[in-house]
């Protein structure tokens, strides 16, 4: 990478010609963007055309968690489309994980990213669903595993950046949305912090979607948050 933290746009709109709009308007210095389960569900692999045509990074988000067996079907099939990065949830267990590691490794298919805790989440949603341990906890619980299995990274929050770095190094990749600029709107996100926070924190990708493609100005929202990162 050109920078020790790289921005990643989250293409959250409805179809191909939203993409291109917003391709159109944001900086062209701006690499990586995120295919999502709602544009994905709603054009399917043709939108990743769009991103190859601009020659752009894609980071495609659809949370693989299934049985092993579907599960490395699925990066069979995805690895086919030359994406970048694509997440598994570590949820699926050692089993699934090891699985998703071993397709990826044998079709050529793209870097996986595993989730610990989405980041909507906070630690009563986590007891409301039988799990003890805290958010941190459970983030290197799920971080130790995934990696352990052969997966390249994780999907963290920027709060649980510093201590995932801290615990297993260098090597693996870290990815982590909720990021906003100071005043921006939260939304349904629990878990956030500012570029150069997150940066500071380990990260090597950052995920920002809505505060830019709803800013009354996409292009200097993106450009605020691109000097932003670049001041860590």
């Amino acid at each position: 990478m050109a920078n020790p933290c790289e921005l990643i746009v989250a293409l959250d709109v409805p179809g191909a010609d939203d993409v291109r709009a917003v391709l159109d308007i944001l900086p062209a210095e701006i690499r990586w963007y995120k295919v999502g389960l709602e544009l994905f569900s709603a054009e399917g692999p043709p939108v990743l055309q769009v991103l190859h045509d601009r020659q752009k990074h894609i980071f495609l988000d659809l949370k693989l968690h299934d049985i092993p067996n579907t599960v490395a079907a699925a990066i069979q099939a995805i690895a086919r489309h030359k994406v970048d990065l694509l997440t598994v949830h570590a949820a699926g267990g050692s089993a699934m994980l090891r699985a998703a590691a071993e397709s990826t490794r044998r079709h050529a298919g793209p870097k996986l990213i595993a989730v610990t805790t989405l980041t909507s989440l906070s630690a009563d949603d986590l007891q409301s669903v039988g799990i003890q341990r805290s958010i941190s906890e459970q983030a290197q619980a799920l971080g130790a595993l995934s990696l352990e299995s052969g997966i390249d990274g994780l999907v963290c929050s920027p709060l649980e950046a510093a201590s995932l770095r801290a615990t297993f190094g260098p090597e693996s990749l870290l990815v982590t949305p909720g990021i906003r600029l100071a005043g921006d709107a939260v939304g349904d996100q629990k878990r956030i912090a500012t570029p150069s926070e997150a940066a500071r924190n380990g990260s090597n990708y950052i995920v920002a979607g809505r505060s830019l493609l709803h800013a009354k100005d996409p292009a200097q929202a993106a450009l605020n948050l691109l000097a932003d990162l670049r001041a860590w």
